[in-house]
């Protein structure tokens, strides 16, 4: 969220708006390159920002609240995944998330999960999913099998069918 008394610093230190830092602040680029460029326009553009800097920090403040509930915060306390550059491919998946993903893909396999099927499912690593998986075997939410061509299974028994008896695999 940004701050009106930052940004009226930001203008007041970049020569009473001339430079435009407040702009760059407020997340508007174009605009601040335009301002460090011509002064300000000549000043006329900064005298306008020192009047309309509270609807600017207003706006900006939406935008933000806007992007979070469209794609989610971008750090929240279960997930502080700091990076220096960020692209449309990165998820953060926290913890919360890998827990509904395996009970989504228990529910939909009819109790039954794979490492595999989480890591795929959950933008993680198999390894990643695999101790998700051993955890809440560990918590007796789930069980561990193994099916007759070798592959480990992970059986949720509330999302199995109650009429057909349970399978050894």
């Amino acid at each position: 969220m940004y701050n009106l008394f930052i940004a009226y610093m930001l203008w007041f230190i970049s020569g009473f708006g001339a430079l435009g830092f407040h702009r760059f602040y407020l997340g508007k680029i174009p605009t601040g390159i335009l301002w460090m460029c011509t002064g300000g326009l000549g000043m006329f553009g900064a005298v306008y920002d020192f009047f309309t800097l509270p609807r600017q920090v207003a706006e900006a403040n939406l935008r933000v609240e806007l992007q979070n509930s469209i794609h989610g915060p971008r750090y929240t306390q279960q997930n502080l995944n700091w990076r220096y550059a960020e692209d449309a491919q990165t998820n953060y998946v926290s913890k919360d998330s890998i827990e509904r993903t395996i009970l989504r893909l228990a529910k939909q396999n009819k109790g039954v999960v794979t490492a595999s099927e989480l890591a795929l499912e959950g933008s993680i690593s198999i390894d990643e999913a695999k101790k998700a998986l051993e955890k809440l075997v560990d918590q007796g939410y789930a069980e561990l099998r193994v099916r007759k061509t070798g592959t480990l299974v992970y059986t949720f028994p509330e999302f199995m069918d109650s009429d057909a008896p349970l399978e050894d695999f």
